[in-house]
């Protein structure tokens, strides 16, 4: 990668950190009820697609140093186990980002197995959907798993439960606005390929198509 490549996957690295940190903020003080709903996982999935699985991990631990910052997170979980709770907050969402990043590319590597030019391009916009629905899975499922583990003693079973009802009804509303957001997610992937040059991982070239090419509705419901 050339000086000039290197600066522009910086410039478009530090344009979704920036994405990520405002719109995480935003979640951790604007609430409906108990529940607070984020966006921030919608640019680390960009992220993990366009820069590969190590910028996803990047962009999921910078969500979840901005979740440390949360009033919940410093009121309930910190003065029980601030050693803990540090690690699951960073790990959660780095992983869930990681994870994503490593599923679009096995898509990416299957679609370019393809002779067919249409189902080639299908399975890369399959790929994108697939990666940004399992990122609020993997966050929400992991912090229940490690609230459950590291929490369940101080807090007592009752809490646990209804922090779990809580986190669930998150990750149900989280889920939700990724399944809605996923096919403009794979119009907006495809119009910085087609317009931008920011230091991508690779050569997008032959996933690129016009809107005729395919129904993103039909693939986000068969998705």
């Amino acid at each position: 990668m050339t000086n000039s490549q290197k600066i522009k996957k910086l410039v478009g690295m530090a344009t979704l950190t920036a994405l990520v940190v405002g719109l995480q903020f935003l979640s951790n003080y604007v609430k409906f009820g108990a529940i607070n709903i984020t966006l921030a996982l919608i640019p680390i999935a960009m992220g993990a697609i366009l820069y590969g699985p190590l910028a996803g991990l990047f962009l999921g631990a910078v969500m979840g140093g901005i979740v440390l910052a949360a009033p919940d997170t410093i009121a309930v979980f910190m003065p029980i186990n601030l050693p803990m709770t540090i690690v699951l907050c960073l790990v959660k969402t780095g992983v869930a980002g990681l994870v994503s990043g490593l599923l679009f590319k096995l898509f990416a590597v299957i679609a370019n197995k393809q002779d067919n030019i249409k189902k080639k391009k299908i399975l890369f916009a399959i790929g994108i959907i697939v990666a940004a629905l399992i990122i609020p899975v993997i966050n929400t499922g992991l912090f229940i798993v490690g609230a459950a583990i590291f929490f369940s003693e101080p807090f007592g079973g009752t809490f646990i439960g209804v922090v779990s009802a809580v986190l669930t009804i998150n990750f149900l509303v989280e889920f939700l606005v990724s399944a809605i957001l996923s096919p403009a997610l794979v119009t907006l992937v495809q119009a910085l390929l087609r317009q931008a040059d920011l230091g991508f991982q690779k050569d997008f070239q032959n996933f690129i198509f016009d809107d005729e090419d395919l129904n993103l509705e039909q693939i986000s419901v068969n998705a």
